[in-house]
């Protein structure tokens, strides 16, 4: 009895790292339904389509896996009676090819009823409220909002849209395909080089929510990423009245040294002389959630490093390193930037 009763605790201990290790993945697979960055977890109409559309295929599949490991059981467990080729026949028929195309029927013609939710804006006669261009760039994002009898207002690496609204996006690529996609707000579409596509999405919740570049562009592809932040309808009105306006509380000291060292051939500020068009647009740069696309939080330490050696930081960037100037120098124009809210 002893030994018995020491052979079975020995059994207990060696299942329970399976357990363990059995809990860990379900939680981490868990984990995938819900967050920043999560399909599962919708925060827009075509987001939530998308979602419905995948837990209803979850349940046919789950269907036909039953199907087939019921056929499975019946094959190998059942002893063998008269007729029973005839029923093993009728078993293939109804369970192996009728009971599957039927399901997957059904599935089909279900994804396809939700199409026009997620189909595209098409041209109408009148201009959308509200409509952003996104261009993707080796490796960044330039974001400008275009508003019927407005000027355009141009940012970087972040998106803001108004709850409950209906934006309008074009999509473009400057260099090579990119993918343009908001898990939490509707599926992907590609940014290809030369052509113009067009989506439409509607955020239903308000939040912060990552957004990466959802096709392989380059050696920081994975560094390529940006913020889309929901607000609500009135606070988007007055942070885009207060992005077309020039930065307040730019320091002249700092101003100079970004002049100085040329960083005007490559990026704007509204209200002052630089304007260049070749990297991100810096004006209100310090209001932004993140910097250096998604990559680094918005603090003076990261300034600094991208200033001193963006290689570093994203290699294959097309940004030159300035390592060469004095920290004074450098740490000045980082304060600058980062006051340009």
């Amino acid at each position: 009895m002893s030994i018995g009763v020491a052979s079975d605790a020995r059994g207990r201990r060696e299942r329970r790292p399976l357990k363990q290790l059995f809990l860990i993945a379900f939680a981490v697979l868990l984990s995938g339904c819900a967050g920043v960055q999560s399909a599962l977890d919708p925060a827009g109409t075509e987001a939530e389509a998308v979602a419905t559309l995948f837990w209803v295929m979850v349940a046919g599949g789950t269907l036909i896996w039953i199907a087939v490991m019921g056929g499975f059981y019946y094959a190998t467990r059942i002893k063998r009676e008269p007729h029973s080729e005839r029923a093993a026949g009728r078993l293939i028929l109804w369970g192996g090819a009728v009971f599957p195309v039927v399901v997957l029927t059904l599935l089909l013609a279900y994804g396809l009823s939700l199409m026009p939710k997620l189909r595209p804006w098409t041209a109408v006669a009148e201009e959308p409220a509200l409509r952003i261009e996104v261009t993707g760039e080796q490796f960044w994002w330039r974001v400008t909002y275009h508003r019927a009898g407005e000027d355009p207002v141009v940012a970087a690496n972040e998106i803001r849209l108004p709850v409950g609204e209906r934006v309008v996006f074009t999509l473009k690529s400057a260099d090579v395909v990119h993918s343009f996609w908001i898990p939490s707000l509707g599926g992907k579409m590609d940014m290809i080089p030369g052509r113009d596509n067009t989506l439409t999405l509607e955020a239903t919740r308000t939040g912060i929510y990552r957004s990466p570049c959802a096709e392989f562009c380059g050696s920081s592809h994975a560094l390529m990423v940006f913020s889309t932040v929901v607000m609500e309808p009135d606070a988007f009105d007055d942070w885009l009245a207060r992005e077309a306006r020039p930065s307040p509380g730019a320091k002249a000291d700092g101003l100079d040294a970004f002049l100085r060292n040329g960083c005007q051939a490559c990026h704007a500020i509204t209200g002052t002389e630089a304007n260049g068009v070749i990297g991100p647009d810096l004006s209100h740069v310090g209001s932004r959630d993140t910097l250096g696309a998604g990559i680094l939080q918005n603090e003076i330490d990261s300034y600094v490093a991208l200033i001193r050696r963006p290689d570093v930081i994203k290699p294959g960037i097309r940004m030159p390193g300035f390592h060469g100037l004095p920290d004074e120098e450098i740490e000045t124009i980082a304060r600058y930037l980062k006051g340009l809210e």
